[in-house]
C-alpha cells in the first residue's frame, strides 16, 4: 500500500464506523428516553430489575441481525408473514413492532395500524379492511391492532352488540383457518401486563408533555373498565386459540425482557436460512469534463445552528 492510499483506506475506515455508530444510537436514544420516562414516577413495588444494558443492547443486535435474515428468506421464497399483536393499552406493542422493523426494509416488512372504521367500512363485512392490509407473496404485515378489536376494545367500550361478538367468534376460527389454507403463516401475539404496571405507565404518561399525546380518552377510560378488558380477553384467548393459528402470550412487565423474548420466539415460528447474495462492486463514477456543478446560493441553506 502506498503512502498516498493508506491514509484514504483510513479516512474511509472511519467515516464507516461513523456511519454503523450512527446507525446504532437511534437505539440508544429510544432507550435514554424510556429511562427518562422510568424516573418521572417511581416503578411498582415487587418490578423485577431490568435486564442489563449491555446484554440488553447485545441480544437485540444479534436478533435484530436474524430478522434481517428472516427478511431475505420472506422475500426470495415469496412467503406470506401475518404477526398480530394485541394487549392492553401501554402494554409495549408499539414499542416491539419498532424493534422488529428498525432494520427492515418497508417494502417488505410492513405494519399495519388502521384507525377507527369509516362510515362505509361499518357497513362492510367485518374483516373486509383487514383483508385489504393482507400480504402478498414475499411480504411480512404486523398488525398493531388486528380483528381481534371486536372481542376487546369494541365489546367492552360498547361499539357494538353482543350478537356482533358471537358473530365474530363464530367466523374468526374459519377465516383464520382460510388464511394459514392460502399459505400464510399466522402468529398471534397478547401483551399481558399488571394492573399495577399499567397504572404506573399511564402515569408515566399524565407527567411527560412529550407523550401526553399518547393517552387518548379511550385510553384513561380502559383504566376504570380493567376488569372488563379482562374477561373479555379471557373468553377471546379461550375461543380463538385454535391449532392452526394459537395465541402466544408474552409477559410483558418488563420491556426489554419482553422485546427480547417475542423477536426469539417469532425467529422460531418461521423456519429459515441463509440467502447468498452476489457480491456489489460500485463502478467507476463517470467523470464528463465539460460539467461544472453550479453554486447553491446562500439562502437557501438551513440554517447551522448546531
Amino acid at each position: 500500500m502506498s503512502e498516498f492510499e493508506a491514509p484514504q483506506q483510513a479516512a474511509t475506515i472511519e467515516a464507516l464506523r461513523r456511519e454503523i455508530a450512527e446507525a446504532y444510537d437511534e437505539e440508544l436514544e429510544l432507550e435514554i428516553e424510556e429511562e427518562r420516562l422510568a424516573g418521572l414516577v417511581p416503578p411498582p413495588e415487587g418490578t423485577a430489575l431490568d435486564l442489563d444494558r449491555r446484554l440488553y443492547f447485545r441480544e437485540l443486535l444479534r436478533l435484530q441481525h436474524e430478522l434481517v435474515r428472516l427478511q431475505d428468506w420472506v422475500q426470495t421464497e415469496k412467503l406470506k408473514v401475518v404477526v398480530l399483536f394485541e394487549g392492553r393499552d401501554s402494554a409495549g406493542k408499539g414499542g416491539v413492532i419498532k424493534r422488529i422493523t428498525q432494520r427492515l426494509n418497508p417494502r417488505v416488512c410492513r405494519v399495519a395500524a388502521l384507525p377507527a372504521p369509516s362510515e362505509r367500512e361499518r357497513g362492510q363485512w367485518y374483516f373486509q379492511r383487514y383483508v385489504s392490509h393482507l400480504p402478498t407473496g414475499g411480504e411480512m404485515v404486523l398488525f398493531d391492532r388486528s380483528w381481534y378489536n371486536r372481542a376487546g376494545v369494541e365489546r367492552v367500550m360498547g361499539f357494538c352488540s353482543e350478537a356482533d361478538v358471537e358473530e365474530f367468534f363464530r367466523s374468526v376460527p374459519e377465516f383464520e383457518r382460510m388464511l394459514v389454507r392460502s399459505g400464510i403463516v399466522l402468529v398471534k401475539y397478547w401483551f399481558s401486563i399488571t394492573d399495577a404496571e399499567q397504572a404506573h405507565r399511564f402515569e408515566m404518561r399524565i407527567r411527560d408533555p412529550l407523550k401526553q399525546w399518547k393517552l387518548s380518552p379511550m385510553d384513561v377510560e380502559s383504566r376504570r373498565r380493567w376488569e372488563s378488558y379482562t374477561r373479555a380477553k379471557e373468553d377471546m384467548l379461550a375461543r380463538t386459540h385454535i391449532d392452526e393459528a394459537p395465541w402466544w402470550v408474552v409477559d410483558a412487565v418488563d420491556k426489554r425482557r419482553a422485546r427480547l423474548n417475542c423477536i426469539s420466539h417469532l425467529l422460531e415460528q418461521v423456519p429459515y436460512g441463509t440467502v447468498e447474495h452476489p457480491p456489489v462492486h460500485l463502478p467507476e463514477r463517470v467523470r464528463n469534463p465539460d460539467y461544472v456543478r453550479g453554486p447553491v446560493p446562500a439562502e437557501m441553506y438551513v440554517p447551522a445552528r448546531y
